[in-house]
């Protein structure tokens, strides 16, 4: 039930029960009309069961967050993530502000302000995107009627293009592989080659446990990425733990090419960890060391470096770990693998439901996949000169 009551001469107000049963008020109406108009919006929307209390938009958004960050159930990666972009961004511009406060032209402000301030653009949509999350939850929740926070079709769009993902050749795969063998060692090279002929994600191999990888028959040969403990994932903080995999498409399973199978039945043989990627202490990787210490010394080189215990030199300028993912795709590409077929092997789910629905890989073409695969590699090899770098972790494919 709401009512209206005079305040002076030129001012109204509502008056309402709230739904702890108290009496809530509205003030600033300058008529009565524009007060009674209020008061019948209310109960009508009372009566059709979808009004929501203003008092609720009184909660600041710092005390939201508190009730909204108990109730999140993600990972704990994901979580640490929300709140490292809280405490950071968010909260310090929004946190003494009340949620009926918050406004999308006062939101879309703040983020053109934080790009002049120099915040990368992809760290100011996705800061945006928990902003928005957040406020949708409260809306959900009843706190506030809609989410002030909508996609925007007015004034400049962003035109920084996508910058293209690097990827590598075979040939350059074999000497960044060979680089990272002379200064890291064997293990990280072949981790490197095992990303580049498989596609696999980074949490996938490093996750990859013995009783997953299959190399009896050779024909046979494949790695499984288990769907509960298929990915080894690392916080923040540096907790590592087993986990899902990063969709549930990625709970697949790889067949390898013939010449990884010696390969890594010898590599194995090397150390008795669970895991078969380790590093040369017989640790579990971690992304940051092994991309400083083996990836980025063999893919860019380390003339920067004074005194290096040794020289390595700039193959691929900028390649990622991930980027052995779109190394393996395009490899795929040139070779005329069925998108299917390249989906399935990366863990990818079509965007056409229909195709992904009714599009099988075959026997022949899982055979033409590993094919090509042992093709350029003997190719490479045939074709790579003689150096002075470590290849003796090779000599077993040969």
């Amino acid at each position: 039930m709401a009512w209206i009551e005079q305040r002076g001469k030129t001012s109204w107000r509502v008056r309402y029960f709230t739904t702890d049963g108290s009496i809530g008020s509205i003030s600033g109406f300058p008529t009565k009309k524009a007060a009674q108009n209020k008061a019948d919006t209310m109960e009508s929307e009372q009566r059709q069961g979808n009004w929501i209390d203003p008092a609720h938009g009184q909660l600041t958004l710092a005390e939201w967050v508190d009730q909204w960050l108990d109730a999140l159930d993600v990972g704990l990666r994901t979580e640490e993530n929300y709140r490292s972009k809280l405490r950071t961004h968010i909260l310090p511009r929004w946190g003494t502000t009340t949620l009926a406060d918050i406004s999308g032209t006062k939101a879309a402000a703040w983020a053109k302000h934080l790009r002049h301030n120099g915040l990368a653009d992809v760290t100011v949509s996705d800061t945006m995107k928990l902003f928005t999350l957040i406020l949708a939850d409260a809306v959900d929740d009843k706190l506030i009627p809609a989410n002030p926070i909508r996609p925007r079709r007015r004034g400049r769009g962003r035109r920084t293009p996508t910058p293209e993902k690097i990827w590598a050749t075979p040939e350059q795969v074999l000497h960044i592989t060979d680089q990272t063998a002379t200064c890291y060692g064997p293990d990280g090279a072949i981790l490197i080659l095992t990303a580049a002929y498989t596609g696999a994600r980074w949490g996938e191999l490093t996750g990859l446990q013995r009783p997953n990888l299959h190399l009896n028959p050779t024909d046979q040969a494949r790695i499984v990425i288990d769907p509960h403990t298929g990915a080894l994932h690392e916080s923040s903080s540096g907790k590592l733990w087993l986990g899902p995999p990063k969709t549930p498409e990625s709970a697949r399973t790889i067949r390898l090419p013939a010449f990884l199978t010696p390969l890594l039945r010898t590599y194995l043989d090397t150390h008795n960890h669970r895991h078969v990627f380790v590093t040369p202490d017989g640790e579990l990787h971690r992304r940051s060391n092994f991309s400083r210490r083996a990836l980025r010394p063999a893919a860019d080189g380390n003339h920067h470096t004074t005194n290096p215990h040794h020289r390595t030199q700039p193959i691929r300028t900028g390649l990622t770990f991930h980027g052995l993912r779109h190394t393996h795709k395009t490899w795929m590409i040139e070779d005329n693998i069925p998108e299917i077929a390249q989906s399935r092997r990366l863990g990818h789910k079509l965007p056409d439901k229909i195709q992904e629905t009714y599009s099988h890989v075959t026997p022949t073409i899982e055979q033409r996949i590993l094919h090509t695969l042992q093709q350029r590699w003997t190719t490479t090899l045939a074709n790579t000169p003689t150096t002075n770098l470590d290849t003796t972790w090779r000599h077993t494919t040969t």
